[in-house]
C-alpha cells in the first residue's frame, strides 16, 4: 500500500515524529513523509494512505508548514471523496483550551471536503509520561489495518 505520512510543524517535533512513522512502515508499504507545506491539496490521490501528524501552536491553531494547506483547502475546495485519513495530533494539556485544536482544525477541513477519517483522531500529550512514539506506532499499524480493509491492495 501506498502511505504518505504528511505533518505540520511549527518547532520540528511533528516532522521527527512522522519520519520515524514513515521508517517504522517502509518495511511492507511504499511510504513518504512530506511537510503540508509542501502538498498540494490537488494531489490526493484515492489509492493512497495519508497518516496526518500535526502539532498545535499558538492558541490552538495550526503549525506554521500547515497553514498553506489549510488555506489551499479553504480556498480551492477540492473534492477529497474516495480519500482515506487517519490523523495524529501532537500537544500540550497544560493549555487545557486549545490542547490539539491544529489537529483537529485539519481533520474538520478534510471531513468537509469530503474525506473519510480512519479511527480516531489521536492526540499525544507533551505533559504526559508517555513518548510520542510509543503510541503513534501502534496508531499507524491500526490504521494502515483499517486502510488495507478500506482501500485494498493498492500498486
Amino acid at each position: 500500500m501506498n502511505i504518505n505520512v504528511l505533518y505540520g510543524t511549527e518547532t520540528g517535533n511533528a516532522e521527527m515524529l512522522a519520519e520515524d512513522i514513515a521508517a517504522e512502515l517502509e518495511a511492507n508499504h511504499e511510504v513518504t513523509a512530506i511537510n503540508l507545506s509542501d502538498f498540494d491539496p490537488a494531489n490526493f490521490d484515492a489509492d493512497t494512505l495519508y497518516l496526518l501528524v500535526c502539532s498545535t501552536y499558538g492558541d490552538g491553531e495550526l503549525p506554521a508548514s500547515a497553514q498553506p494547506f489549510a488555506e489551499k483547502l479553504e480556498s480551492e475546495q477540492p473534492d477529497l471523496t474516495g480519500v482515506h485519513f487517519g490523523i495524529f495530533g501532537m500537544g500540550d494539556s497544560e493549555y487545557e483550551e486549545t490542547f490539539n485544536g491544529g489537529p483537529k482544525t485539519l481533520a474538520e477541513l478534510m471531513i468537509a471536503r469530503g474525506a473519510s477519517q480512519l479511527g480516531d483522531r489521536i492526540a499525544h500529550d507533551a505533559s504526559g509520561t508517555d513518548m510520542a512514539e510509543d503510541i503513534a506506532f501502534p496508531w499507524a499499524e491500526q490504521i494502515v489495518g483499517m486502510a488495507d480493509e478500506t482501500i485494498g491492495q493498492a500498486a
